[in-house]
């Protein structure tokens, strides 16, 4: 059945519950994975590779640019999900402050969508101003950039390397921003810089997403099973982590 440009525009896009489907299923392997050869001793080793590292942060990109990418379909829902997502956020760090300490989440990923999402309310009306596709070019430019922050730099590796000034890193307020204090640890720790550029990316390209009919077209395609777990990624993530830890202790 052949769909109309309004139908396209309004009906949702199955696709996109997919691609964070896989995510999802990915985000589980990945911390079952750790669970099992980390927190069990059964590769110690394990997390320090550069295959983990790449595994690890194609989950991160996923969903960050998935959350960008999805914004403006929800703008009179977003308030709301912005507060939902910080409460889902800081109920994680609750239970990792009681019940695993030594993995104690500070700023995670909860919370980073969760702000994201909030700062994108004010922020919208400058940014539809830009082009999209500058839009995407400065955005990754910005997010290389900033992307040793925490360490006290900016810079594109050896092209250029600005040290920030340490006073930036003496309080606890600017920790949520990129810039952790003295002593800070989190076992998942995603501040505003760099990663709020990441999600201008996704940002912009729903933008250019919305100028190509065919791309909308081909978006509703429904995949059973990772298009309904795509669809319920905020349960199964408050979830998934208490049932694999609980799997790896039944079995080791």
């Amino acid at each position: 059945m052949n769909m109309t440009n309004s139908e396209i525009k309004t009906s949702r896009y199955d696709l996109i519950d997919a691609l964070r489907g896989i995510t999802i299923i990915s985000m589980i392997l990945f911390h079952y994975s750790y669970d099992v050869l980390i927190m069990f001793g059964r590769d110690p080793g394990w997390y320090s590779r550069t295959s983990t590292h790449i595994w690890q942060q194609t989950i991160c990109w996923s969903f960050i640019l998935i959350s960008g990418f999805v914004w403006p379909w929800g703008q009179k829902k977003n308030l709301r999900r912005g507060i939902v997502l910080n409460l889902c956020g800081l109920l994680v760090t609750a239970v990792t402050f009681f019940v695993m300490p030594s993995e104690v989440i500070w700023f995670g990923v909860l919370n980073f969508i969760g702000c994201a999402v909030l700062l994108m309310i004010p922020l919208h009306h400058l940014t539809e101003k830009i082009p999209p596709y500058a839009g995407i070019l400065i955005s990754f430019l910005l997010f290389l950039l900033f992307r040793n922050v925490q360490n006290g730099m900016l810079g594109f590796g050896s092209l250029l390397q600005i040290r920030l000034p340490e006073a930036l890193y003496t309080t606890k307020l600017l920790t949520p921003l990129g810039f952790p204090y003295p002593g800070f640890r989190s076992s998942d720790y995603f501040p505003l810089l760099p990663w709020f550029f990441l999600y201008l990316c996704g940002w912009f390209g729903n933008r250019i997403f919305m100028r190509h009919p065919s791309w909308q077209k081909a978006a509703h395609l429904y995949i059973p099973f990772l298009t309904e777990i795509g669809r319920k990624s905020i349960w199964i993530y408050l979830l998934h982590q208490p049932v694999c830890f609980l799997i790896a202790i039944l079995l080791f």
